[in-house]
């Protein structure tokens, strides 16, 4: 158990001055460790709480569903966050002193009849206690807690084994209720699910609070006929901004809380001005308008704007306004109730930038998120991308193996005015010919053996953004009259259906075939071609980019010595001019092989390679002209990276049986390899070998 009282390990909700504090209570007779693996939520769970969770009960709040129904539905969005868990709500009664069940749909019957109507004390479970201490108690299991004595056999009989529960305080500091959390196992609370059950209870609290306003405010427009002085005062007593405005919209009363917020009078809050001196100057012009469409019709509607407080600080508020309409269905007055939300749009604001963050993090750490060199061809490239990224042409890339092609188009794409949409990229040649169609234009039910339900294609998915269709050589004939009309109208059908659907995609196409030998040769469309060949790009390959090479070095070993842990403070000449000698005829795909390769191997600080990886193919010696130069033999690449292999297979062979099959550890074979135990891990199941064995040999050797 977390004790209460501990504002180290359970964060402090506030208390006022009427409310000390109590002293805390002393520790448990014996502490649990908490086990982060098997209690944290996953990541982010937190922050998915706030963006779809919150806005879901939010949606509730504002629609004015019950509030039953509200703090159900928060029950069930909560409990989806964690398996096995079992969530409720509390309401204090209006005497202060005890606790009705208002949300409670999973936890037993049996142990929700005891519970009902708890005493709010140092006595009770962790929802009295909470209630008593405002503040948010853990109880990581109700067995060994001594605290837990006179209460223990409630959960225990229905096999609740760890209860924590957070107070539902409002913005006045009064507590209005607890929201709980129980196991059915022993649980300590993780950072996280600190920080979830303190977010459910303030999603709690606003609809509690908004719902109570709105029967207060309910209450009043039933005393209206009694006193308008009655109403007054009722009205000033409701914590939200209330306005009652005539049928035109001018203020008729406006309550206690705005002039407190405001710092007004009552007579400068009359004026034809009010607007303008509260509402942020930003806002009055879509405030206008929104008006105008929402006093023109009698139904409720709302609007958020920024409200200046006394202080001159702006936040932002939800107004909500309801028609009040007389005997005979008149309107006599319009009833507008303001709710602070401005820590909710800052959320929201945050977790977009956390976001932009990620995205953009995300971007830094792939290797094909970057394109890197300054030489005149990829030069030539990058203008071409900045001329054509804006409009919506269709774009053809063509280029060898491993040159980039899919770099390039993701680099059009976050330069076009798409960019905010869909993205999505097909690999035609990794599709099977009898799938390419329904893979790309969808299914419906019974098309086929097999679709057992619609199915949306890569081109519905893509609809508003582009699609980058890779390896277009290799579409199958049918397919391509299906592409070539969606080219030409803009339209298709799916698989089984007649029905045409109209789309709105940008196609980007690559391919490494060369498509007018394809024509000549039927096995291309000659009118497919040129609908597609509207902008080419042809992307250089690596060998016409020497100059290139050593930028593209400099990026790659960084790269990969970050990931295996290591520094290299430099790279060898003779590296660089062996690479640069080298043609390449895998382009950057194969000098991140190499790269990757060498940075494993290398100790020390010095990046350099094995000369012979690269002899005899393709490398060019010094002063040698361009005619002499030896080319590769078909294999030999395959037959250089089975030698090295085989190599990288004996070393690791040779490390494991001098630790007897250990990796990790001081004497592990990583240790002796000078590379981390999980990349020994990962190479030592991609080579297939038996650590088990290598164990075994070892100890054969040993003397008896």
């Amino acid at each position: 158990m977390l004790s209460p009282g501990s504002s180290k390990d359970v964060p402090n909700r506030g208390h006022s001055s009427e409310h000390p504090m109590p002293k805390p209570m002393p520790q448990p007779e014996r502490s649990e460790v908490c086990n982060a693996n098997a209690n944290s939520l996953p990541s982010g769970s937190a922050i998915a709480l706030s963006t779809e969770s919150v806005l879901d009960a939010l949606n509730l709040i504002l629609a004015g569903a019950p509030l039953t129904e509200i703090l159900k539905s928060i029950v069930g969005l909560i409990e989806a966050h964690s398996e096995g868990m079992i969530c409720s709500i509390f309401l204090v009664e209006e005497d202060g002193m005890h606790l009705r069940y208002a949300a409670a749909p999973n936890l037993p019957e049996s142990y929700r009849i005891a519970t009902d109507g708890a005493v709010i004390g140092p006595e009770g479970g962790p929802c009295s206690l909470a209630s008593y201490l405002r503040q948010a108690v853990f109880i990581a299991d109700f067995l060994s807690d001594s605290h837990c004595a006179n209460f223990r056999d409630k959960p225990l009989s229905v096999g609740l084994r760890a209860g924590w529960s957070s107070p539902i305080i409002s913005h006045g500091g009064q507590v209005l209720g607890t929201f709980g959390m129980y196991f059915r196992e022993v649980r300590t609370p993780t950072e996280r699910e600190v920080r979830l059950i303190d977010y459910a209870s303030r999603v709690a609290g606003i609809a509690i609070e908004r719902s109570r306003s709105e029967t207060a405010l309910q209450h009043a427009f039933e005393e209206i006929r009694k006193s308008e002085g009655q109403l007054r005062q009722i009205t000033d007593a409701i914590p939200q901004t209330i306005t009652v405005l005539g049928p035109d919209g001018g203020i008729v009363y406006v309550n206690r809380t705005v002039l407190d917020y405001t710092g007004l009078s009552r007579e400068e809050a009359m004026e034809s001005d009010f607007r303008e001196r509260v509402f942020h100057p930003e806002d009055l012009e879509r405030l206008r308008g929104t008006r105008r469409n929402g006093f023109s019709r009698e139904i409720p509607w709302e609007n958020e704007v920024r409200v200046r407080r006394k202080d001159g600080k702006y936040r932002w508020f939800l107004i909500r306004y309801n028609p009040l309409l007389d005997e005979q269905g008149r309107l006599i007055r319009w009833c507008a109730a303001g709710t602070d939300i401005d820590d909710r749009r800052q959320d929201e604001e945050k977790l977009r930038e956390e976001n932009i963050a990620l995205r953009e993090e995300i971007s830094r750490s792939s290797p094909y998120e970057e394109i890197v060199g300054s030489s005149m061809p990829l030069r030539r490239v990058l203008s071409e991308v900045s001329k054509v990224a804006p409009t919506d042409s269709t774009v053809l890339l063509l280029g060898e193996t491993g040159t980039g092609k899919e770099l390039i188009a993701s680099a059009i794409n976050r330069r076009s005015k798409r960019c905010t949409r869909a993205f999505v990229r097909v690999n035609c040649a990794a599709i099977p010919p009898s799938l390419v169609a329904s893979e790309l234009f969808g299914h419906e039910k019974g098309a086929f053996t097999g679709a057992l339900q619609k199915r949306l294609g890569r081109f519905e998915s893509a609809d508003g953004g582009t699609i980058f269709l890779d390896e277009i050589g290799d579409l199958p004939m049918d397919t391509q009259v299906a592409l070539l009309r969606v080219l030409q109208e803009r339209e298709f059908e799916r698989v089984g259906s007649n029905q045409p659907i109209s789309i709105d995609v940008r196609v980007l196409a690559a391919t490494n075939r060369d498509l007018q030998a394809a024509v000549a040769a039927g096995t291309f469309r000659e009118d497919l071609f040129y609908r597609l060949n509207v902008f080419p790009i042809r992307i250089p390959p690596l060998r016409e980019r020497k100059d290139d090479i050593p930028l593209l070095v400099e990026y790659l070993v960084e790269r990969y010595a970050k990931k295996t842990r290591k520094t290299f403070l430099h790279i060898k000449k003779t590296t660089l001019a062996l690479f640069q000698a080298y043609d390449w005829p895998g382009n950057i795909r194969e000098l991140q092989n190499v790269v990757e390769r060498a940075v494993i191997l290398c100790d020390g600080d010095t990046f350099s390679v094995d000369e012979t990886w690269l002899q005899g193919k393709g490398t060019q010696a010094k002063g040698t002209p361009p005619s002499a130069r030896i080319l590769p033999s078909p294999g030999m690449l395959a037959e250089v990276e089975k030698e090295f292999t085989d190599r990288e297979r004996k070393i690791i062979e040779s490390a494991l049986e001098a630790s007897r099959g250990r990796v990790a550890g001081k004497d592990g074979a990583a240790s002796k390899l000078g590379i981390p135990a999980q990349t020994l891990d990962s190479k030592i199941a991609s080579l297939g070998i038996n650590k088990r064995q290598l164990k075994g040999v070892n100890s054969k050797k040993r003397p008896s």
